[in-house]
């Protein structure tokens, strides 16, 4: 029994044993041998069924073509449709992750296998990875060519895209440069204009740039009083005598509130108050009185008024200004009465001057000073003087008129001028100098001229003539220039200096320039289209015409060398009698020295380097401070004479350090810097 238990148990076991192999075996076979036979299979399947499914697989080709056709024409546009079209036969299936790495404008591309990403997740398995990607490569590119055929005008439509393509490309990029370009030359000219030693003017942060309608109040303001005045005068005439007044009312309180303000900062603080009453004023006019035509009539009227004030005003101001630049002031009017007297009270034993032996020494420096104005003469000699390295070799040939001939005297005699020789003359004493030889002298004293000068409502009176109606033109002073032989018959050369110069260097040195020949040497003054010949002459004249360039260069009076000599060689006094008794009728040119002086020594003037004499010290704010310093004689020549209280505060100090202000006369007198 114990046998067949331990036999029974054994068997038992065997029996388990050989279960449990069988299911092993099993096991084994579905897990290694079944996939096998299954892929094994399905190659064969595939390879032995693949002409047979052709036609189903396009079935199902076609119907997810067209699916996916709607869903992308719902999403892109024919033109973008079109590129895919194209390229999807040339570069095989497309993707979107291309379309955002490139540009579509240039052109839309094909997929390009980047292998480089999939190496990396399976190094392993590169070539499995290739074929499989090839194969399906050349199943889809079958299956295009068996859907769409490529035919000879959709490639030349296809060309003919891209060179448009590229054409439009070049295009922008061509526009893109011409405008960059042209940005660029508009930036360097602008930053040409700015100035750098003032770049702070152009600062965002300026105040003035805070706010783009600066001084906007005022210019509403001045706005509303014009229209006030249009709407006043209409509703006086349609007899609104309410409004009427209501608009006066708001006028007067406009204009009250402008004042002489000149921006929004000076106006006070009520001055929105008025723009709020004078709109709503201007607002209920306009619903009542509002005629175009009433309007526009107004206005041109207000213009033309205004023109003509403006005309007015400024010929009234030519005229303030003339007559202030010729008027003595009272100082120095003061000063030559106070001169005269004392001048008078002396004995004709002291009234003579020392070194009369050097007036007639043509071997010296001779100077020719023809003024009525005491304290401009002394700061001619005074300055002459003090720049001269040898004052004694100057001898000062001063004329005067009569009037101021004893104040010239006392003063020089109070003040002479260290060893330099001085001579003051009358000119009224100058006998030979009279109407029947001097052709101005007889033409001042015609009723015409006298006509001209004194009868202000003449015709011909325009403000263009007004610097003429002076007594300075009435001066034989003035025309004196024009006879320096006669006045100096025993000397060679002289030079001519005008009572409004300053002389700041030693001038003996234009006793050695070469005039080579000619009469006058002095500084010109034209420049590219100004002061020139056609300026100062009439050319419509046939006389003038016919002698004179238009575009002849002008020059200066104020300092010039004459050639006494050379003078009377050519007869320049008769050459000058000639022309001024053809322009009695002021048709050659208007009255003046410079004119005449051109035409008479026309053709015989030397030019003088310009550092010799600088002008316009008179009427010019822009002169470079350089060149005043570096001139031998500066010239204020304009209406802006140093001595006048409009003169320009700027170069009043060249003049007065040659003035002595604690001199007892000039106190006395009031005179002071």
């Amino acid at each position: 029994m114990a046998l067949k238990r331990g036999l029974s148990g054994v068997n038992r076991i065997r029996g388990s044993s050989g279960g449990s192999r069988s299911v092993l075996v099993l096991l084994i076979f579905f897990c290694v041998f079944a996939p096998l036979v299954f892929f094994v299979g399905r190659g064969v399947y595939v390879d032995s069924s693949t002409d047979f499914s052709n036609a189903s697989v396009k079935q199902n080709l076609d119907w997810r073509e067209r699916l996916a056709m709607q869903s992308v024409r719902s999403l892109f546009s024919k033109e973008v449709l079109d590129v895919i079209a194209t390229s999807t036969a040339d570069l095989g299936p497309l993707s979107l992750d291309s379309f955002k790495k490139n540009n579509l404008s240039a052109s839309w591309r094909g997929i390009e296998v980047d292998t480089s990403f999939r190496h990396s997740e399976n190094p392993t398995t590169p070539d499995v990875k290739s074929n499989i990607l090839n194969e399906k490569r050349d199943s889809i590119s079958k299956d295009s060519s068996h859907q769409k055929v490529e035919t000879p005008t959709k490639i030349h439509r296809r060309q003919l895209r891209e060179k448009r393509r590229e054409m439009r490309a070049k295009e922008l990029v061509q526009h893109n440069d011409d405008t960059i370009l042209k940005l660029e030359n508009a930036a360097i000219e602008r930053s040409k204009s700015v100035d750098s030693a003032v770049l702070g003017k152009y600062s965002i942060w300026r105040r003035e740039n805070e706010n783009d309608n600066s001084d906007s109040n005022i210019r509403l303001m001045r706005d509303q009083v014009i229209m006030a005045r249009v709407y006043s005068g209409i509703a006086k005439l349609k007899n609104k005598n309410d409004l009427l007044q209501e608009l006066q009312a708001r006028l007067k309180d406009s204009q009250r509130v402008l004042g002489e303000s000149t921006s929004d900062a000076d106006l006070p603080r009520s001055a929105h108050e008025k723009l709020r009453a004078m709109g709503q004023a201007l607002a209920k006019a306009k619903m009542e009185l509002y005629d175009c035509k009433l309007v526009t009539g107004k206005l041109r009227a207000m213009l033309q008024t205004a023109d003509e004030q403006v005309r007015s005003l400024k010929k009234q101001s030519t005229f303030l200004a003339q007559l202030a630049a010729k008027t003595i002031p009272n100082p120095i009017h003061c000063l030559s009465m106070r001169l005269t007297i004392d001048y008078y009270l002396l004995s004709p034993e002291k009234r003579r001057f020392p070194r009369s032996e050097n007036l007639e020494n043509p071997n010296l420096y001779h100077y020719a000073l023809f003024s009525d104005n005491v304290l401009a003469a002394s700061v001619v000699v005074n300055s002459t003087i003090m720049n001269a390295k040898d004052p004694s070799k100057h001898v000062f040939h001063l004329v005067t008129d009569k009037l101021n001939f004893g104040a010239m005297n006392m003063w020089f005699l109070l003040n002479p001028p260290g060893k330099a020789t001085i001579h003051v003359e009358n000119v009224d004493e100058f006998k030979w100098l009279n109407s029947s030889y001097c052709p101005v002298l007889r033409q001042l004293e015609s009723a015409a001229m006298r006509e001209y000068y004194f009868k202000a409502d003449h015709p011909t009176s325009g403000s263009s003539n007004l610097k003429y109606r002076n007594p300075k033109y009435l001066s034989m002073l003035n025309h004196l220039r024009f006879y320096l032989p006669e006045v100096y018959p025993k000397l060679n050369k002289i030079l001519f200096l005008d009572d409004d110069i300053i002389v700041q260097k030693d001038l003996t040195p234009l006793w050695e320039v070469n005039l080579n020949g000619k009469v006058n040497g002095a500084v010109e003054t034209c420049g590219e289209s100004f002061h020139r010949f056609d300026k100062y002459l009439n050319f419509s004249n046939p006389h003038i015409a016919r002698n004179f360039n238009p575009n002849a260069c002008g020059w200066a009076y104020g300092m010039n060398m004459f050639d006494l000599k050379e003078w009377k060689k050519r007869d320049i006094t008769g050459i000058y009698h000639k022309w001024q008794n053809m322009n009695e009728n002021r048709t050659l040119w208007k009255l003046g020295t410079l004119p005449p002086g051109l035409i008479t020594f026309y053709g015989l003037t030397h030019p003088l380097n310009k550092a010799w004499h600088v002008l316009g010290l008179g009427y010019n704010p822009s002169i470079d401070r350089k060149d005043i310093e570096n001139a031998a004689v500066v010239h204020y020549n304009g209406n802006m004479k140093p001595w006048l209280e409009l003169a320009m505060s700027k170069y009043r100090p060249y003049w007065t350090k040659y003035i002595k202000f604690d001199h007892p006369y000039l106190r006395r007198c009031n005179l002071h810097e």
